[in-house]
């Protein structure tokens, strides 16, 4: 096909704009690997880059979309051949190379993964980029030693993607998880996800003691700023707290006390970069871990043509979970 339809970001006077049209493979980006999207995800930066909100997209024309999953129609890399079906997760797929809102992509074949025995396209997508960060904040947890037994794990913006996979893995994982969240209908659904206890985000979300009770042995945080200053001061002695997001904010206000005073570690998680081994090493967990029951609790779809309208709602928190993007 020399044609085929995508999502396009233009740059205009005003900004930018955005629009479904029919795109031109001859203007694909440089890449040893073409692959038949068949899968993506709505993800919160796919949400700023199709709305503008904050300047995501660093080149024009872009086509937005920062994860997907398909099958390899072209190959010059010696690890791909055509009909592999593959993921794509990070390396600036949407920001600065050409991304996946549309029904192809040609990237490098260093940034792919194959697709782990045990998931489907479409499952590899429900878990997504936010799934996949997810995992590596528990492999983090994992590898500082921390153990179920230490004690609770406090999730934040514990309905939105990355908070509802990392509840149901470290309830598989055997933790007691504590849930914040900021929407009171969603009591049920975080249960059902392996959530013991449903924690309200305004409790972290306003400025608060440097050190505060000790309520949890280990955090995932996708929220940032103030809240994770205060998951920093409510975490018990020798805890870790992995930080993956900035929903709230970019800024961290918070002291050296809980690093120095009850030896909490903050532990940074990168998503985009990671190196190919953890990236494997990761999915194979996601294949293996992670309760597809509770995958599919989170999970909604939504055709390629209609992702435009979600881009505001997963910026004002009005997404639940994972959304998969089927992609003709």
């Amino acid at each position: 096909m020399d044609r085929f339809k995508a999502w396009v970001v233009e740059k205009t006077e005003t900004g930018q704009a955005l629009t479904f049209r029919d795109f031109d493979a001859a203007d694909l980006m440089d890449g040893d690997v073409t692959v038949r999207v068949t899968h993506s995800t709505v993800n919160y930066k796919d949400g700023l880059a199709m709305t503008g909100r904050s300047p995501v997209v660093r080149r024009f024309p872009m086509i937005p979309g920062i994860d997907f999953s398909g099958v390899v129609e072209a190959s010059d890399h010696p690890n791909y051949a055509p009909g592999d079906a593959v993921i794509l997760t990070g390396w600036g797929v949407g920001e600065t190379h050409l991304g996946a809102y549309a029904e192809r992509a040609r990237v490098k074949g260093d940034w792919l993964v194959p697709l782990p025995e045990g998931l489907d396209a479409a499952d590899a997508m429900a878990i997504g980029t936010a799934g996949y960060t997810a995992m590596l904040c528990l492999m983090a947890l994992e590898h500082h030693g921390a153990r179920p037994g230490d004690g609770p794990a406090l999730v934040t913006g514990a309905s939105g993607g990355v908070g509802s996979v990392a509840v149901a893995l470290l309830a598989r994982a055997g933790w007691q998880v504590i849930a914040s969240t900021g929407r009171a209908g969603e009591e049920d659904y975080l249960r059902g996800l392996g959530a013991t206890e449903i924690l309200d985000r305004a409790e972290l979300s306003s400025p608060g003691k440097p050190l505060a009770k000790e309520r949890w042995a280990v955090a995932v945080d996708a929220v940032g700023s103030v809240t994770l200053a205060n998951v920093l001061a409510g975490t018990k002695a020798d805890g870790a707290v992995a930080a993956c997001g900035l929903a709230q904010g970019m800024d961290l206000p918070t002291s050296v006390a809980p690093f120095i005073l009850r030896g909490v570690s903050l532990l940074g998680i990168n998503s985009v970069t990671t190196p190919l081994p953890k990236r494997r090493a990761a999915w194979a967990r996601l294949a293996s871990d992670l309760d597809r029951t509770a995958l599919a609790a989170m999970t909604t779809t939504v055709p390629l043509a209609e992702v435009d309208r979600l881009a505001e709602r997963i910026l004002s928190g009005g997404v639940r979970g994972r959304t998969v993007v089927t992609v003709p």
